[in-house]
């Protein structure tokens, strides 16, 4: 009994060399189209640290910083943000509306008073944070959040 290993010619593999003409899909297979971005068409969220998005070392780094004063240069309510000329002069800090303090919209001429918070990741420019209008400008209208006009 001398072990013989026949291979029958069914076991061994056959080389199979298909192309895509050998290929039949079925019928009801149709190429999937990409479904679309829900974002498509909308601005990508700013990185802009919020009063929600800011953390809590960068809060508490603010809060134990000295308070600084100067004019509000300019405010869009609708876009959410505005910048802050320092009274020592200096580059202008950008301030957003969720640091703002108090019941009146900023308008120009508004002098304020702020803390100052860094913008990451490069830690390079600055933010005001705790922004409280301390006169407003006169002889202007300011406006409430509710969207009460006041005369100043």
């Amino acid at each position: 009994m001398a072990s013989e290993s026949k291979s029958s010619p069914a076991s061994q593999p056959v080389p199979v060399s298909l192309s895509s003409r050998d290929l039949h899909f079925p019928d009801n297979s149709k190429i999937r189209e990409r479904s679309p971005s829900p974002m498509k068409g909308f601005l990508i969220p700013s990185p802009l640290p919020t009063r929600r998005t800011r953390t809590t070392s960068a809060t508490a780094r603010a809060a134990e910083g000295p308070i600084f004063k100067g004019t509000c240069k300019c405010f869009s309510r609708s876009k959410g943000h505005g910048f802050i000329t320092p009274a020592d002069g200096g580059t202008e800090i950008f301030v957003h509306v969720s640091d703002i303090e108090g019941e009146y919209v900023p308008m120009e001429g508004d002098e304020v008073s702020y803390k100052v918070c860094l913008i990451p990741p490069k830690n390079e420019k600055k933010q005001a944070v705790e922004v409280v209008i301390t006169h407003l400008a006169p002889g202007t209208k300011h406006e409430t959040w509710s969207g009460q006009v006041v005369s100043s």
